[in-house]
């Protein structure tokens, strides 16, 4: 039985941070084992806390949450990182699915809604609040690189579409090899074909274009 989920709460905004905290330590496996008020900080303490998983707001004085995800990923791509923001806009969207984030949810969100969105994100899923939805999606996948994407599905083959599906469901490569019948392996190796031949570069961006795509509804 697994202990304890770690969560560090990343938020400038003093009260904002005792209001998460409380609600989340209602749930009996889950620790907040730290707060932090800058990108900065969050990194320095990450190493001493090991959290499974960092709560991070965007908007934050030193270094912003998009600069922060960037560093945590880098330094320790095991930690899990959901976005909590108020910015609904494409720029910020498509920043944070690049930079790495998990899973990105509104401040307006309902408590149910961000219990759903932490348990989604600890059980490996990637987690977009239903306000975000296609039509942010859809901006995002056209601006820059990933304009060449979005017309990229025809170049899948079918073994590609249903492991990108798989992906972008959270499942993992053991789970996509046993589940196709394929090598670990096998399954890296189309993994590697859709980042390079859909020009996105990790998990939370296949998912948005997966989304963008028709083949999962966002949860």
């Amino acid at each position: 039985m697994l202990g304890n989920r770690r969560i560090l709460i990343v938020e400038d905004h003093t009260l904002l941070r005792a209001g998460l905290r409380s609600l989340l330590s209602q749930d009996s496996d889950m620790e907040i084992v730290g707060e932090a008020d800058n990108g900065r900080d969050a990194i320095r303490v990450i190493g001493a806390l090991a959290p499974n998983l960092v709560l991070m707001d965007l908007s934050m004085p030193g270094m912003n949450g998009i600069e922060a995800i960037k560093e945590i990923k880098r330094r320790y791509p095991g930690t899990f990182v959901l976005v909590l923001t108020l910015h609904k806009t494409e720029e910020y969207i498509h920043e944070s699915l690049q930079a790495g984030a998990d899973g990105y949810i509104l401040k307006d969100a309902t408590h149910d809604e961000l219990r759903v969105a932490v348990r989604s994100v600890l059980n490996g899923k990637i987690y977009l609040s239903p306000d975000i939805s296609a039509k942010v999606i859809t901006g995002y996948l056209g601006t820059g690189k990933a304009t060449c994407a979005a017309g990229s599905m025809d170049a899948l083959t079918h073994r590609e579409r249903q492991i990108l599906k798989l992906i972008a469901e959270g499942k993992s490569n053991k789970f996509i090899a046993d589940y196709l019948f394929l090598s670990v392996k096998t399954v890296e190796k189309h993994r590697s074909n859709l980042m390079k031949k859909l020009d996105l570069h990790n998990a939370s961006m296949l998912t948005a274009y997966a989304i963008e795509k028709g083949l999962l509804v966002s949860a």
